[in-house]
């Protein structure tokens, strides 16, 4: 072998050992598919009824001392005035509602649900929605719902009939996904806001996360060198 080829080798093997490492592809967020953000709407509509069921009881007693007798007897018993349920209950309800997308969404937006698939909902300048905007963007989602449960009451009156057809109307914000071109949703389009899939993030261990807290910044810079 010539020294000219083991030159080469020699350098080809050093530039090896001190070439620098490849950059990791950084991912960028996407618009949400439809079926993580139904899956999420699960997550989180477990919580939204334990709070309704609260605030339902809560308003419900209040109401039971204020406007009626109390009876010791079955027979005695009595419901709940129209005007209380129309004009504090269910405003009550709605406000639970608001609030609870509200305070996640102006916090980080992302609701614990939203959290565990790594959704995230934003305006369409990428920042936080404000709370007109939070309210914007559940009067939209709501649309649909709404005029589904209006078609279900004039078709049939039910109960049951009225519920199917404001759930048929939630689903069908999302399976419009599907026939958009960018992917968004009845309320994305209608409140200027939108949720994104967010990338992974690469957390360091519990262990050396802490040592690299005790260790001073002096040491961990001479590490680094």
């Amino acid at each position: 072998m010539s020294k000219s080829t083991s030159k080469a080798t020699v350098k080809s093997k050093s530039q090896r050992k001190h070439s620098p490492q490849q950059m990791p592809v950084v991912e960028e967020p996407v618009i949400a598919k439809p079926t993580t953000r139904i899956v999420a709407i699960i997550y989180d509509g477990m919580l939204i009824l334990a709070l309704l069921f609260l605030v339902g009881t809560m308003l419900t007693v209040i109401g039971t001392l204020l406007t009626m007798e109390t009876g010791t007897e079955s027979s005695q018993a009595q419901s709940l005035p129209t005007w209380y349920q129309n004009f504090v209950m269910t405003p009550s309800f709605i406000l639970t509602l608001v609030g609870f997308y509200g305070i996640f969404w102006r916090r980080g937006g992302q609701t614990l649900g939203m959290q565990t698939w790594r959704l995230k909902t934003v305006n369409n300048a990428g920042h936080l929605l404000t709370w007109g905007q939070s309210f914007k963007r559940i009067l939209a989602a709501s649309l649909m719902p709404l005029l589904f449960g209006i078609i279900g009451s004039l078709i049939g009156g039910s109960r049951a009939i009225l519920l199917t057809s404001a759930f048929l109307g939630l689903i069908f914000n999302y399976v419009f996904c599907l026939f958009n071109r960018r992917g968004l949703a009845v309320q994305d389009m209608l409140s200027n806001s939108i949720t994104l899939k967010m990338p992974k993030q690469q957390h360091e261990g519990l262990w050396r996360g802490f040592k690299n807290r005790k260790q001073p910044k002096s040491s961990q810079e001479n590490a680094q060198k």
